[in-house]
């Protein structure tokens, strides 16, 4: 796929393809935000228009940028979507206990494992090539409702909508498929997301991927193409996940939060002195200091507070 001019490669710790796997799918999401827009202009016509001419409210230079599996989302987005593809026949059931097994390994480790991810986007390839993008998309709609929707940390959601309700962009950064990523970002009601990018060619899946998977630096180069797409001050974001994967994506930022952290994040954000929260167990609440009984209302309100230190900090 051609990338715009304002996506040039420079020299960088990434390898070269998570410069392309980055650069694709900050260029993806920029496509998206543009056609929402547009879509809501087309649907409130004047009206839009005089509301555009008030000012947003926050800091528009800062954005938020989280992590989905296991940091927003219960579980593998990738799993949960293979699923729904075999119910609907996509493929066999010796497949569907391979995706079962690698759901069942992420859950119990509460980490990635990078072979098993492999195998599971290298599956999930294979299953969709020659299929129309459009098709996925409206099978992505059902299978959301199906396995997604009620996996949905309400922690880290009100930690979105906390910065939603400040003024800010908020977009998931994820290894998942981005046409999976978008899906769940709009009916969450964010601003969109950056995914793994597999190459089409008229509408059809090929079987290959433009790039490399969205995991580990290519998240953060992903991030800093966006940011320098948007005009966004990245020590002004903030950024969310539970994987020490990504590290160099909350390392880019200059508020990065480890939600629901595997060991090796928890051991590094308590040495850099990033903040943590964890809504899994009141056992591994406990571990990181946050209390299990609070409720949703009392962590979008500390969520909002967060925002509120970022602005005097500026």
């Amino acid at each position: 796929m051609a990338l715009p001019a304002w996506l040039t490669s420079r020299k960088r710790s990434a390898t070269a393809r998570s410069v392309l796997a980055g650069e694709a799918a900050a260029e993806a999401a920029r496509k998206q935000e543009q056609e929402a827009a547009a879509r809501a202009a087309e649907r409130e016509g004047h009206e839009a228009a005089e509301e555009a001419e008030f000012p947003v409210v926050g800091d528009v230079r800062g954005a938020a940028f989280f992590d989905l599996d296991n940091t927003v989302m219960q579980g593998a987005a990738l799993f949960h979507f293979g699923r729904g593809l075999y119910k609907r026949k996509f493929f066999r059931k010796r497949e569907l206990t391979r995706f079962a097994w690698q759901q069942a390994y992420f859950r119990l480790a509460g980490s990635e494992n990078a072979d098993h991810m492999q195998d599971a986007r290298e599956s999930a390839l294979s299953i969709v090539k020659g299929h129309r993008v459009h098709e996925l998309m409206a099978i992505g709609e059902e299978i959301y409702d199906e396995y997604m929707a009620g996996r949905i940390w309400p922690g880290t959601r009100a930690l979105a909508q906390a910065h939603l309700d400040a003024g800010q962009k908020v977009w998931l950064v994820t290894a998942a498929p981005v046409e999976t990523a978008t899906i769940i970002a709009r009916r969450l009601g964010l601003t969109g997301a950056l995914g793994t990018v597999a190459e089409s060619v008229g509408g059809i899946y090929t079987g290959r991927l433009v790039g490399e998977p969205l995991h580990g630096p290519a998240k953060a180069e992903a991030v800093r193409a966006l940011a320098a797409a948007e005009g966004l001050a990245l020590e002004r974001c903030a950024a969310y996940s539970d994987s020490a994967n990504d590290i160099p994506m909350l390392s880019l930022v200059g508020h990065p939060y480890a939600i629901n952290p595997d060991s090796r994040l928890r051991a590094h954000a308590r040495e850099m002195g990033w903040r943590l929260r964890d809504y899994r167990t009141g056992r591994k609440a406990a571990k990181v200091g946050i209390p299990a009984a609070a409720g949703v209302g009392a962590l979008a309100g500390g969520a909002a507070a967060a925002v509120a230190v970022q602005r005097r900090r500026r």
